[in-house]
């Protein structure tokens, strides 16, 4: 910077972290499918953020906002065994008006319950095989919702521009 504040010519600016970066949490397959299914919520025109926390503790994997306002919530399972040991996909309904399940090409559909969407994705993009059924969340829910989404997306993207450590801090204790 120059003494103005302004950017100098040979001032170079430090690399911004990406907005989500793997935490460890996440095998490669549920990395790709993430990848896939974001790039299938954005051709869809739907903001999405990963990794959202709720009111009821627990975490959303993808969670989008449609312009209208309309809140999907879409719940990475990245294998047979992965379904199979989780249980809470059903504590996200509250907080959706569809819910989904996005899964990788080989994972067997018949396993997905009928009263839940399904995507399916790679990491070059997705498809919505059967849409989720509708139902709509609360006025109220929803606009909790949707400033989570805001704040959450907001506070990440403050701390991917700024190296900041008390911004990096506050957006990981959002997440």
């Amino acid at each position: 910077m120059t003494k103005s504040g302004q950017p100098g010519h040979g001032d170079t600016a430090p690399a911004a972290a990406p907005a989500i970066a793997p935490d460890g949490r996440q095998s490669e397959a549920a990395l790709e499918i993430a990848r896939g299914a974001g790039r299938l919520l954005r051709a869809h025109a739907m903001a999405h953020v990963a990794e959202l926390p709720l009111a009821n503790g627990r975490r959303a994997d993808l969670i989008a906002l449609s312009a209208k306002g309309d809140v999907w919530i879409l719940e990475i399972k990245s294998s047979v065994e992965d379904f199979r040991a989780d249980h809470k996909w059903a504590e996200y309904r509250d907080y959706c008006d569809a819910f989904y399940f996005a899964v990788g090409p080989t994972f067997p559909r018949e396993l997905i319950p009928s009263d839940a969407g399904l995507v399916v994705a790679d990491r070059y993009g997705g498809e919505i095989v059967r849409a989720s059924p509708p139902h709509p969340i609360s006025a109220a829910r929803r606009r909790s919702v949707q400033l989570a989404i805001a704040r959450v997306a907001a506070l990440r993207l403050a701390a991917a521009i700024d190296p900041d450590p008390e911004a990096r801090a506050l957006a990981a204790r959002l997440t």
